[in-house]
């Protein structure tokens, strides 16, 4: 669990700091740079997740997560020692090498912990609620730690932690030997990465820094495209894939898969442009808006430790992810209906609504495809759930973006967002009214992905043949087991 949120912490805890280090490494330039300061560490995260998964099922989870929790710590210091921003956007890509590790490695482990007969939601549950909370949390630590101590300390703070974990899972940590040594698809891994890098620099830079038609961005599209053909037919004839396409033959996985990528998709759409709501349209500070975010956080964390009680005593995980993924929907549309003169009061409400949504289908998804695929290709499995969440919120900054945009441009055509806080009077007034929509825009097309991810949840009733016939491509297929009570 430490490594998670140590994980977790360090994706969102940069963006509350970014004013300080800029002023610090680089006054000049800084500020054009931090795009990709924000960015190194989810790109670096991203693009080795499926290659993790097959060295967890190859040489063991523990030796991974060994190695994942070092490079993380090594990166974690340079960090906090760079003395210049291309230091340490290059040290933060690093970081991220070791951090997609934590995020993925540590619930193949906690997997790992239970025998298949006794395995439980628990553990998934608990995963999931802790990496929900660190997105929520992390820009207000991250305030704390740099108007009290600096930003280096943002950093340097995961070094006693992250040693603390090391020691404690190399000491404490059994877990049963690895299939034994096979080749590795170092291609195929090569091919996800390029295809992952690709489309999160489509939404990086697409309607930002380059046109969504200019020659950059179409180039890079094909690109993208042509790595997703040459990855497939890769996994289709590869003696060991990275992500065996023989998973998705297994009716859990795809929806799994598939859920998990709307919520990432949906989370972008509510965390970030909540926190565009409260500082543009209601002049929150930067700080206070953070605190919004503790409810949602509590909603989470009390709902996600109920749902891990029920479903080891047996309840259905349909119920649960029908009920989160309508919950989290209503709350998106609730916060759709907000205007430039709602009550401040309904904001943590909604956001509490949405924590008690997502508390049920964040870290019950990574059960659901666990529990239905043989047990030595957990570690790909598990790694596929966070690899589509990752690729759902790339996308989803992307669609959403633009949505905001073009929203925004139908009642201000000729201005761009950031004439908002410029504008004075009538002009200022009108042009917030204006933001306003398009936030709500942004909100009920969050609410209507989510309606899809509950339709989704509605067909997940795999059954117990399904689930073997699906595996038996492969070695110990029979291993495979029923996602869902009958």
């Amino acid at each position: 669990m430490v490594t998670i949120v140590l994980a977790v912490l360090d994706m969102n805890i940069v963006s509350a700091a970014t004013v300080p280090i800029v002023r610090d490494l680089d006054p000049v330039h800084g500020v054009d740079r931090l795009p990709w300061l924000i960015s190194a560490f989810s790109l670096a995260a991203t693009a080795l997740l499926p290659l993790y998964g097959k060295l967890c099922d190859l040489y063991g989870a523990k030796r991974v997560l060994i190695g994942a929790l070092g490079t993380f710590l090594l990166g974690s210091g340079l960090c906090g020692a760079a003395q210049s921003m291309g230091q340490l956007i290059a040290f933060r890509a690093v970081q991220g090498i070791g951090g997609g590790g934590l995020m993925s490695v540590t619930m193949v482990v906690i997997a790992h912990l239970k025998e298949p007969a006794g395995r439980s939601g628990k553990g998934g549950a608990m995963g999931g609620i802790v990496a929900g909370l660190g997105m929520a949390v992390g820009p207000l630590i991250g305030a704390l730690f740099t108007d009290h101590l600096g930003w280096r300390w943002i950093f340097y703070i995961n070094l006693p932690l992250g040693l603390l974990a090391l020691a404690g899972i190399a000491l404490a940590v059994k877990l049963p030997p690895a299939a034994g040594r096979r080749s590795l698809d170092f291609l195929g891994a090569a091919l996800a990465a390029a295809f992952a890098i690709g489309l999160l620099l489509i939404t990086e830079w697409g309607g930002k820094d380059h046109a969504w038609n200019s020659p950059v961005i179409l180039g890079l599209c094909a690109a993208v495209l042509a790595a997703l053909g040459l990855f497939l037919w890769r996994q289709a004839t590869a003696a060991e894939p990275i992500l065996p396409l023989s998973l998705f033959r297994i009716r859990a996985v795809r929806l799994g898969f598939g859920i998990q990528g709307l919520v990432g998709v949906a989370m972008t759409g509510s965390i970030v442009y909540v926190m565009l709501y409260l500082q543009i349209a209601r002049d929150v500070a930067p700080t206070s808006a953070s605190l919004y975010l503790i409810p949602m956080a509590a909603g989470m964390t009390a709902v996600g430790l109920l749902v891990g009680r029920l479903t080891a005593r047996g309840h259905s995980t349909r119920t649960f992810l029908v009920a989160g993924a309508g919950c989290a929907a209503l709350a998106l549309g609730l916060l759709g209906l907000s205007g430039p003169d709602t009550g401040l009061w309904a904001v943590p409400a909604e956001l509490a609504l949405l924590g008690c949504g997502l508390g049920q289908l964040i870290g019950q998804l990574i059960t659901v495809v666990q529990e239905a695929v043989p047990r030595h290709q957990l570690g790909v499995a598990t790694t596929g759930v966070r690899f589509f969440q990752t690729l759902g919120s790339a996308l989803g900054a992307a669609l959403f973006g633009t949505v905001l945009a073009r929203a925004y441009e139908t009642g201000e055509p000729g201005r761009t967002l950031g004439a908002v806080r410029t504008l004075a009077g009538t002009a200022h007034e009108h042009a917030v009214r204006s933001f306003t929509d398009a936030v709500d825009v942004v909100f009920l097309s969050a609410g209507g992905v989510l309606a899809l991810a509950l339709l989704l949840a509605l067909r997940l009733r795999p059954t117990q043949g399904e689930a073997e016939g699906a595996g038996s491509t492969g070695a110990g297929a029979e291993e495979a087991r029923p996602v869902l009570a009958a």
